[in-house]
């Protein structure tokens, strides 16, 4: 049952989630009466799942999209970051996503949209390790048993790191567009928290600094989409 939802998520994952995203501009109870401090915390959180990502693309990078938006691979990949973790870009994807819960300080975000994609990601990986399990056998029960689904243990990771380039390229081109989309969010956030307050008005240089913040990381889209679209980030 678990794998027929994942397969359902994973299919439509890119129309569905996108509604999820708007409880976290609902107002509504906060979740901290101090709002900077919520987005202070919620960046924080939100950093260390981009920088989780980061590092798991730069290394060794596996293709999440499947094929036909079904799940699909095409070999076992077991170096880099997933041979700490079984599941690091979900992982990361959910603390951005946990980050931009906490940066938004509305718990309709925290209650319903948190739970919801807690169990969209386990479903989804449940239809992925169905898939994997049922391709490679014994070496993915053997990746099982060594590595955990979610739990990062970074224990060797220098070892793991010999020999290893980090593909600054693969990770500009392959995360680009998700993490403008996130840090858009987060900026429109702090605008939606402080008109809420009553501050807009009132901290006019705060409000300026978030907008020319939006327009430089829009500006910095703009360069690595051409990047890409024209070939210079292609590996060599």
């Amino acid at each position: 049952m678990m794998v027929r939802i994942g397969n359902f998520f994973f299919h439509y994952r890119n129309a569905l989630f996108p509604v999820a995203y708007l409880l976290l501009f609902l107002n509504g109870p906060r979740l901290i009466p101090d709002y900077p401090l919520a987005v202070m915390a919620g960046l924080t959180v939100a950093f260390v799942g981009q920088s989780l990502r980061a590092l798991t693309i730069g290394l060794e990078y596996i293709i999440r999209g499947g094929r036909n938006r079904q799940v699909y691979a095409d070999k076992l990949v077991q170096g880099g970051v997933f041979a700490h973790c079984r599941n690091p870009l979900y992982v990361g994807n959910f603390l951005i996503l946990l980050g931009l819960g906490i940066i938004s300080n509305s718990c309709f975000f925290l209650a319903f949209g948190i739970p919801f994609f807690l169990f969209a990601y386990w479903a989804i990986i449940a239809a992925e390790e169905d898939y994997l399990r049922g391709k490679f056998c014994e070496e993915f029960n053997a990746y099982c048993a060594r590595v955990s689904r979610l739990v990062p243990n970074f224990s060797g990771f220098g070892t793991t790191l010999q020999g290893m380039r980090f593909n600054w390229r693969q990770l500009v081109s392959a995360e680009y567009g998700s993490t403008y989309i996130w840090l858009t969010a987060a900026i429109l956030l702090t605008l939606k928290n402080l008109w809420s307050h009553g501050e807009y008005q009132r901290r006019q240089g705060m409000v300026w600094v978030l907008w020319s913040l939006l327009l430089l990381v829009t500006v910095a889209y703009g360069i690595a989409r051409y990047l890409k679209k024209s070939g210079a980030l292609k590996s060599t």
